[in-house]
């Protein structure tokens, strides 16, 4: 088995090399990874060779879900923290388990067992169809709740036009031109909606698909975007994501 670690801590990767090495002398630690700026374009270039991802959660540029905002990892994954409040997070972007620091190696031990009963129920059903096949295999979320007063409403996802992360704020736009905050992230988010109908277009904006009425050049090589209705904050493809969204404006 081939692992990459995703830890900005020496001494946690450096401890979980060797728990993972005391378990099975046979798995090969390929790379150890300590900032989303190393990982995204190390795993972009040799996703192909790993076999399993260990991630801390939080790194020191960022949380490890920014990692699913750019590109697709279809791959078993092992999170770490010191913190649960992220466990639900986790599960949400298909992770085999959650492990919270310090790490044991008991803890360890049984997710890597996890991973291995998964792999061989798996392996003898639906034609032997690859398990991480499977295990993405998901429903996206179709409706969210919001707080108006006293009242709670449910938005279904079709009616939203778009998520805005402002600050700590993260609200929801409806096609009958409503805002509403909700409590999720965007990393978050991004697990839960069907990423063939909204796209995160940079760190602020996710926008769905229905509601884009016209993209226009825009400086530095970027894109700008109008929805339907219209909201008040300009929206911007980033440099960076440009191409990605071109490609999945145009659909397969």
């Amino acid at each position: 088995m081939r692992v990459v670690i995703i830890e900005d801590e020496p001494l946690a990767a450096e401890k979980l090399s060797r728990y993972l090495l005391k378990h099975n002398s046979a798995i090969e630690i390929l790379k150890t990874l300590g900032s989303l700026k190393e990982a995204i374009p190390w795993i972009t270039a040799n996703k192909s060779s790993v076999d399993l991802f260990f991630m801390d959660v939080q790194l020191s540029d960022g949380l490890s879900f920014e990692i699913f905002s750019q590109l697709s990892i279809n791959k078993p994954i092992i999170f770490t923290t010191a913190f649960d409040e992220f466990a639900v997070d986790a599960f949400k972007v298909n992770s085999i388990d959650y492990l919270l620091k310090p790490v044991t190696f008991t803890a360890l031990s049984q997710a890597l067992k996890k991973l291995d009963d998964l792999q061989k129920q798996y392996s003898t059903i639906e034609n032997n169809k690859p398990l991480l096949e499977q295990l993405t295999q998901k429903t996206f979320k179709d409706r969210f709740l919001v707080k108006i007063g006293n009242h709670i409403r449910s938005i279904p996802s079709e009616d939203i036009i778009a998520f805005q992360a402002d600050g700590r704020d993260v609200s929801l736009f409806t096609s009958k031109g409503k805002e509403y905050l909700i409590e999720y992230k965007l990393e978050v988010l991004e697990g839960l909606i069907d990423p063939k109908l909204f796209y995160r277009v940079n760190r602020g904006f996710i926008v769905a698909l229905d509601a884009i009425s016209d993209v226009t050049l825009y400086s530095n090589r970027r894109l700008k975007l109008t929805l339907s209705p219209t909201i008040e904050k300009e929206i911007v493809v980033s440099r960076e994501k440009v191409h990605d969204f071109k490609k999945w404006f145009e659909g397969n």
